[in-house]
């Protein structure tokens, strides 16, 4: 049986699984902004950006502040962050043992 753990990191890895949310979430690393601000930043669709925010509300990875007529959106665990970082030095790490394997391939 799965322990409550293994199901929140699995629906938590979940709702990371689209580039766009992600992309979304470095943008909020960065600081608070507001829907415009993020479709603006990504030149991306409203409904698109909405539709993306809306699962990572969902999940409790994004809190919306009501200012005005405006939302602004910010990270609900600066913690992300980290985790953020963390995929980049992973992606790094694959990228380097890819060019030393092509590297080797080229000496044969």
């Amino acid at each position: 049986m799965w322990s409550d753990l293994q199901e929140f990191k699995a629906d938590f890895f979940k709702a990371l699984a689209h580039p766009l949310r992600i992309r979304i979430l470095e943008l909020l690393a960065v600081g608070d902004k507001s829907v415009n601000e993020i479709q603006s930043v990504l030149n991306s669709e409203g409904s698109n950006v909405s539709q993306q925010l809306s699962v990572l509300r969902a999940k409790n990875i994004v809190v919306g502040t009501k200012d005005g007529k405006r939302v602004i959106y910010s990270l609900r665990d600066p913690s992300i962050i980290k985790l953020l970082e963390v995929a980049k030095e992973i992606f790094d790490n694959h990228l380097i043992n890819t060019i030393s394997m092509y590297k080797e391939l080229d000496k044969k």
